[in-house]
């Protein structure tokens, strides 16, 4: 099969010269007890991909990059229920134990035994199995790797959906909708008149703003400086503004209390200290992106204790998969999740730096790459 591996992540821009993902040849590997092949149909480029390469995110390397996808079961190891050959499958990037404090509790997203896998670039149920041709090992991505033609993901990373989605659109079920929709329903809780900021219009902050249009009489506002992002948050039923200055104008005009939510999906310590000074009393702050490791938040620490303002983390969107992905399908079925919108293009895998350059400038929000004539 053909998997794109980084092997370093100090390759600058821009990456189409560069060429920080490389396409190698691996051997297929076979699934072991409680795991799944799946023949990858579409994989989409998150920033999360990109935080690993440009060094944001510390994975261990040489890795098989990707973690948002869509396919088709091509075969299960021993042991593996409710999924079988010809099935077709989201692809979770947080697998769940079930029996860990956070499953135990119902926070799925924060497994310990799931995250202590990924951040070894191993499966739930055991070491890395993928290989180069010289038997190299080639660490997982989040438990997926989805930029390859198959990959062995643990049974817990797939959630089985019907034929009638397309797969272009079910890639984005699995990290997009996930993390910016939960965001809302989940960590912030959203309820009706509520007043609504999210900063980012990527495919995360977009999705957030779908799930925060859908709260009864709720007045949502989406902020980015690109102004290409504009067109979009109208579409998906928002007040748009290019800075915070004009954000808070717009919250002003509409409550004259401050936000009452403020979901960050940027990944910055400065875009969240902006985020909380345009909360009201009482207003929670979602944090959804990655920043940096060493960025640090400088903020009055007196807000919290004298405002009643509230820092919340939010990771995967609080989402229990299984019971997640299928509600969120049914809302895209209802048209109430225009989903297809964040669908920027299709490409062949072959483009994939290309594609990464891409996301960097913002160009796209959801590259979706094929691996026909590979």
């Amino acid at each position: 099969m053909t998997s794109a591996i980084l092997r370093h992540s100090t390759a600058g821009r821009p990456y189409k010269d560069s060429q920080p993902l490389t396409l190698e040849r691996l051997p297929i590997p076979v699934p072991r007890a409680g795991e799944v092949l799946v023949k990858i149909e579409r994989a989409s480029l998150c920033h999360s991909d990109l935080s690993v390469i440009n060094g944001s995110r510390i994975r261990p390397l040489p890795m098989a990059l990707g973690h948002e996808a869509s396919g088709t079961v091509a075969d299960v190891g021993p042991g593996v229920d409710g999924v079988k050959f010809g099935d077709r499958v989201v692809l979770v990037f947080v697998p769940s134990c079930g029996h860990c404090k956070a499953c135990a509790s119902g926070r799925p997203a924060l497994c310990h035994r799931g995250a202590e896998a990924n951040g070894a670039g191993e499966l739930l149920h055991g070491e890395a199995v993928l290989r180069s041709q010289s038997g190299e090992r080639i660490n997982h991505h989040l438990g997926v790797s989805a930029f390859s033609e198959y990959a062995v993901v643990a049974r817990e990373s797939v959630v089985v959906i019907d034929d009638d989605v397309p797969l272009d659109v079910a890639a984005m079920f699995g990290c997009a909708a996930l993390t910016g929709i939960g965001a809302v329903i989940h960590s912030a809780k959203v309820t009706a008149g509520q007043t609504v900021i999210v900063f980012g219009m990527g495919a995360v902050g977009l999705a957030a703003v779908m799930a925060a249009v859908q709260v009864p009489y709720a007045t949502v506002i989406a902020i980015d400086p690109l102004p290409e992002k504009q067109a979009l948050a109208l579409k998906c039923g928002a007040h748009f503004a290019g800075a915070p200055d004009e954000a808070a104008a717009l919250v002003a005009a509409h409550s004259g209390f401050g936000a009452d939510v403020a979901i960050e999906a940027v990944g910055s310590a400065k875009v969240m200290e902006a985020c909380l000074a345009l909360l009201g009393r009482g207003g929670a702050l979602v944090s959804v992106g990655l920043p940096h490791p060493e960025a640090m938040l400088h903020v009055q620490a007196l807000q919290f204790a004298g405002t009643g303002k509230r820092l919340l983390g939010s990771y995967m969107g609080d989402a229990d998969p299984a019971r997640d992905i299928p509600a969120y399908i049914q809302l895209w079925r209802n048209g109430k999740l225009p989903l297809e919108l964040l669908h920027t293009d299709t490409k062949p895998l072959t483009e994939i730096n290309e594609g990464l350059d891409a996301l960097a400038d913002g160009l796209v929000v959801r590259r979706v790459f094929t691996f026909e004539g590979l």
